[in-house]
């Protein structure tokens, strides 16, 4: 199962969209325990479903969203 999670980046035009293999969970945790370092210096890293890094300094976060990818549906919802 596949998580998309969106990230939100200050004085950016758009947000950073990544699927990711890893649990929910586990995001979560990655993502507390970069926020909790309350260094300026500290990032949040998550490795896409291809096995790329994205790392984001946390100074610079506006938002995270952690949902489940909803990616293959066809057809309309009513």
């Amino acid at each position: 199962m596949t998580v998309e999670v969106k990230i939100g980046v200050q004085n950016a035009s758009r947000e950073l969209v990544v699927e990711s293999n890893q649990s929910t969970e586990d995001i979560t945790a990655a993502l507390r325990e970069a926020l909790g370092a309350g260094d300026d210096s500290a990032v949040f890293s998550l490795t896409d479903a291809k096995g790329k890094v994205i790392v984001v300094p946390t100074a610079k976060l506006a938002y995270v969203e952690i949902g489940r990818s909803v990616s293959g549906q066809v057809g309309f919802r009513s």
